[in-house]
């Protein structure tokens, strides 16, 4: 039985598009191919997949733990989330092997969501490579272009701030009275919305087309990737591979930061005062010691405010920038925001801070590791009942009238939408560490 679905594709099972060789043999290529990383967990368990499907067998989870990656037989599948990593990152590695081999194939094979099987894509209507690149940079770059509009939108909100009186009303009020809120909202100084981008550049095919587009977090500027170009890169292959990357003058945000910039932006302008916006790529030394600095987006974004968020900090990214770690109480905080399958529920953390970025100004951090986390985080400081429970938290371990403070939100979503959330580690700042510190040398 088939199946048709949005992308001029049609869902096959395996025998109605391979023969059991033809399938070994495109299984072996992919593993050659190199896609599947040095990891022998890939291999063996895109192998015992393959044979699987050619055996009309749908493993278990625990099947795909003992057979596939080598488990013992007692291994708990419901305290360790091992197989479900590896399938959710095999079946990214499978779409990566297709975006840029046999494009001109009429089939390729999947995991479907939610599954532990192979199965087969076969195109409806052949596409040439040139045309499937194509729709898949313009896709891309209509997102992007997308995520552009919302921004400038809530820009122009800011801007649009007359010299007619209004009344507050009290909500706004008590956000303006607030510890997160009073050290910037009240003075003379501008605020600058600085929202967390990522850069990204191109990566052309043997035909010369955009295959793929790529995020490095070594690479955050066209310098950077000039850079690369003419690094000396003692592996050759890396030498060769970078000599395929484009520069296309494109930036991308995450899709929780335009909904946490809808919550913060009526704040700011319910203040009166002058608001601009740039993207973290484009903040400069200068804008930080002549703005108050309102922070938007993941902390894997922050770059430049990165060593001073965390020089006074009592938590530490950690394996990854989906994990933070309390040097205080010593636990680890990790978000597994990445990993669920549509519907399923998952744990993300957001992360506040606020500490002066000079005698004058104040940084003001909103982030979180995924959507879930920043959406909330961005939520929470402009509501009255969150914001009086930040400063009861901060002021009972004295953090004074102008307080520097962290706090941590464990939140709880499906769908990278966030439903509940808690407060679950609050510190006041000693803004000293920042200053004595070489995070803002290139400051002085």
């Amino acid at each position: 039985m088939t199946t048709q679905d949005t992308n001029s594709y049609i869902y096959l099972s395996t025998e109605e598009a391979y023969s059991s060789s033809e399938l070994n043999e495109l299984c072996e290529r992919i593993i050659s191919s190199g896609v599947l990383g040095r990891s022998r967990h890939y291999v063996e368990l895109l192998r015992y997949l393959v044979k699987c499907s050619i055996e009309g067998y749908s493993p278990r989870e625990l099947e795909l733990a003992i057979n596939g990656l080598g488990k013992p037989e007692d291994f708990d599948v419901s305290a360790d989330s091992a197989v479900r990593v590896y399938v959710h990152q095999l079946r990214k590695k499978l779409d990566n092997y297709f975006e840029s081999n046999e494009v001109q194939s009429d089939c390729r094979i999947v995991i479907p969501k939610g599954q532990y099987t192979i199965a087969a894509l076969k195109k409806e209507i052949p596409l040439s490579s040139a045309v499937a690149n194509t729709g898949l940079f313009k896709s891309r770059l209509t997102n992007l272009l997308l995520v552009a509009v919302v921004l400038l939108l809530a820009a122009n909100i800011t801007y649009l701030t007359t010299d007619n009186e209004q009344t507050l009303n009290l909500e706004t009020q008590q956000i303006l009275q607030s510890s997160v809120w009073g050290t910037v909202l009240t003075d003379d100084k501008p605020i600058l919305l600085v929202m967390g981008d990522y850069y990204i550049f191109g990566e052309l095919n043997s035909n010369g087309n955009i295959a793929r587009m790529v995020r490095e977090f070594d690479v955050n500027s066209r310098r950077d990737l000039e850079d690369l170009h003419f690094s000396d890169n003692e592996n050759d292959s890396d030498s060769e591979r970078s000599e395929n990357y484009l520069d296309l003058d494109l930036s991308y945000m995450p899709e929780g930061s335009a909904f946490a910039l809808a919550s913060i932006a009526p704040v700011l302008y319910g203040s009166g005062k002058g608001v601009g916006i740039t993207m973290m790529s484009d903040l400069t030394t200068s804008d930080i010691r002549s703005n108050h600095i309102v922070y938007i987006g993941y902390l894997s974004a922050l770059e430049k405010l990165s060593d001073m968020t965390f020089a006074a900090s009592s938590l530490r990214i950690g394996r990854s920038y989906d994990e933070l770690f309390n040097t205080k109480t010593l636990e680890y905080y990790t978000s597994d925001a990445g990993l669920p399958e549509e519907g399923e529920a998952f744990r993300d953390y957001g992360m506040f801070a606020t500490f002066p970025a000079g005698s004058e100004t104040q940084i003001v951090m909103i982030a979180g590791m995924r959507d879930a986390g920043l959406m909330h985080t961005a939520q929470a400081v402009v509501n009255p009942d969150m914001l009086l429970e930040l400063d009861q938290a901060i002021g009972s371990e004295g953090g004074g009238n102008d307080p520097s403070f962290e706090a941590l939100f464990e939140v709880f979503g499906v769908d990278r939408l966030n439903f509940d959330a808690n407060l679950i580690y609050t510190s006041v700042l000693d803004s000293s560490k920042i200053w004595n510190s070489s995070a803002v040398e290139s400051l002085q």
